[in-house]
């Protein structure tokens, strides 16, 4: 098989990080504290207004990209994905906006070099915007693909199946297509019984 695999919010932590550095944020900068933690981007998750989010991302995006931990058992469950025959796609909505002047052109180098700090396994490194998602899918021969986003699990669903790893934000996406997965043990499961019920 081949699996697609987003970073944000399925490689990592992406809701839980946004609540813990932006709440550290607003104290620090004497800005108002509410959290709606169902919301998916971070300036509806603390009704920021324009510019704070940029504030932000420029503090923390390169020691979110450089330093914050992968999701449990994401590399192990990557790895025994790939000794069992599987392709992997590492398929990431990941560009220069909020890093800082310092880094910007860097995202890529360093996604990279997370990828490998954390011992991911992968057969090939994608990056498209979001609404080149589906299309990256499908000339990849994508046969299932990981993701978080609301807006992606909709439009990707709409060609192949998707896990949805579930996260608050998105708990309210179901279709015909998606599956939805509570953890990486839980996506090797859902994969391995995929795999049986399509063998002809």
């Amino acid at each position: 098989m081949n699996i697609g695999i987003d970073i944000d919010g399925v490689l990592t932590d992406l809701a839980k990080y946004i609540i813990e550095y932006g709440s550290k944020m607003c104290i620090e900068e004497n800005w108002t504290l509410n959290i709606n933690a169902e919301e998916y981007w971070e300036t509806k998750t603390f009704n920021w207004e324009e510019g704070q989010d940029e504030k932000f991302w420029n503090k923390y995006l390169v020691h979110y990209v450089t330093e914050y931990n992968p999701r449990i058992f994401a590399n192990e469950i990557i790895q025994k994905l790939k000794q069992e025959g599987n392709n992997i796609y590492i398929i990431t909505a990941r560009d220069e906006s909020g890093l800082p002047p310092e880094a910007y052109g860097k995202m890529q180098e360093l996604t990279k070099n997370w990828l490998e700090k954390n011992n991911i396994k992968y057969d090939k490194l994608i990056f498209a915007s979001d609404d080149e998602k589906l299309k990256q899918c499908i000339d990849n021969d994508i046969d299932i693909m990981i993701e978080d986003s609301p807006n992606n699990i909709i439009n990707i669903s709409s060609k192949i199946p998707v896990i949805k790893f579930w996260c608050r934000y998105n708990k309210k996406i179901e279709g015909e297509n998606i599956i939805t997965g509570y953890s990486w043990y839980h996506i090797y499961d859902i994969i391995k019984k995929w795999k049986i019920r399509e063998q002809p």
